[in-house]
């Protein structure tokens, strides 16, 4: 299951980003943390220090686009492929269950606490005035359209703060979607745009509350948010010695706290799974981006990188389980195997914490 966590800057969804992984992984399923923010903090509130931290996908993207395009006949080059080019046969497939194909291993690292953690990196003196934060986010985009999560396995992704989160296709990416919202007029300022956008897209959203510290707040977000309001966070001093790096294990949180957590994951598993509409929106975010400015970028037709035979989920994986995988690529006799790892080769993977 894969699940974003949005909200305006402040408002502590980096933080509930990463209680939600640890919670999640001390349970024992394969999790991956995504920090997907402008404002790179969830691995150091998961306990990564800031030398550990893995190679960043944003500055990578080409080794990214070549090893997932894999032998697809419709991607001509890595500098054909775009943020949303959705995976054909022969594209390799990601799994987290046996994360051991290049993509996890050269950009994941486990955290002290269990969940794994991928990066997007900060911007660097060469991207600022030149270049749009989405162009790094755009390598989750590429990840997401790449794997086929089974039940029980869970990305929790760590979006940038505010609107900005549906500036491209990415919140389609989710099986649901925490708003994690404060009781304040400027906390639930983004909520009707946030459900308004998702209505259209037939996004799932819940509100998550933070920050509460009395009755009158909890009253406060369900006069905004209605129903919508799946539960809240009291405030926390256990929290605030997280977030200060002092000494903290999921023990230290109030009993509410702990229930909220079992609650999202509650709601999380409780969700549908629903590839039909992963996939139709996947290639309709791409048709739009090669129409708006791919095709002209490109100098190509992005709409000839649509494989109509590709039928997302599970079934993608054929025959050929393991984590890696080529999609079935019909005359492809080699799907499954990642032993032709692309034809400009990926330096050593990171090393595992």
């Amino acid at each position: 299951m894969r699940v974003a966590f949005v909200g305006k800057g402040g408002s502590g969804k980096t933080t509930l980003s990463a209680l939600f992984s640890r919670y999640v992984a001390a349970r024992g399923g394969p999790v991956i943390a995504v920090d997907a923010d402008i404002n790179q903090h969830l691995g150091m509130i998961l306990g990564v220090d800031e030398d550990d931290l893995p190679a960043a996908m944003g500055a990578h993207l080409r080794e990214i686009k070549e090893y997932l395009r894999g032998s697809n006949p419709r991607i001509a080059s890595a500098e054909a492929m775009v943020k949303t080019t959705p995976p054909g046969r022969g594209s390799r497939l990601l799994r987290l269950g046996e994360a051991t194909d290049e993509i996890h291993r050269r950009f994941a690292v486990t955290t002290p606490e269990g969940p794994g953690l991928m990066v997007t990196g900060p911007f660097d003196e060469d991207d600022l005035g030149v270049a749009c934060y989405h162009s790094k986010v755009g390598a989750v985009e590429l990840y997401l359209n790449h794997l086929v999560d089974g039940p029980g396995e869970y990305v929790v992704v760590d979006m940038t703060a505010g609107a900005d989160s549906f500036a491209s296709g990415l919140f389609t990416r989710f099986d649901l979607t925490y708003l994690v919202a404060e009781p304040t007029r400027q906390g639930v300022s983004v909520y009707r745009q946030y459900r308004d956008y998702a209505a259209e897209f037939g996004v799932r959203i819940a509100v998550v509350g933070n920050k509460v510290q009395g009755p009158e707040d909890v009253e406060f977000l369900r006069s905004h948010v209605g129903a919508d309001l799946l539960t809240w966070f009291e405030h926390s001093r256990s929290v605030r010695a997280l977030e200060q790096g002092r000494a903290f294990r999921l023990d230290d949180l109030e009993p509410a706290n702990l229930d909220a957590l079992a609650l999202l994951l509650k709601h999380l598993d409780a969700q549908e799974k629903d590839w039909e509409r992963f996939g139709r929106q996947a290639v309709e975010f791409h048709l739009r981006n090669a129409a708006a400015w791919a095709n002209r970028a490109t100098g190509q037709d992005l709409a000839a990188q649509v494989d109509p035979e590709f039928v997302f989920g599970p079934a993608a994986l054929g025959s050929h389980p393991d984590a890696g995988s080529h999609a079935d690529a019909g005359s492809h006799p080699d799907a499954g195997s990642h032993a032709d790892v692309a034809s400009a080769p990926m330096e050593p993977a990171a090393s595992l914490a």
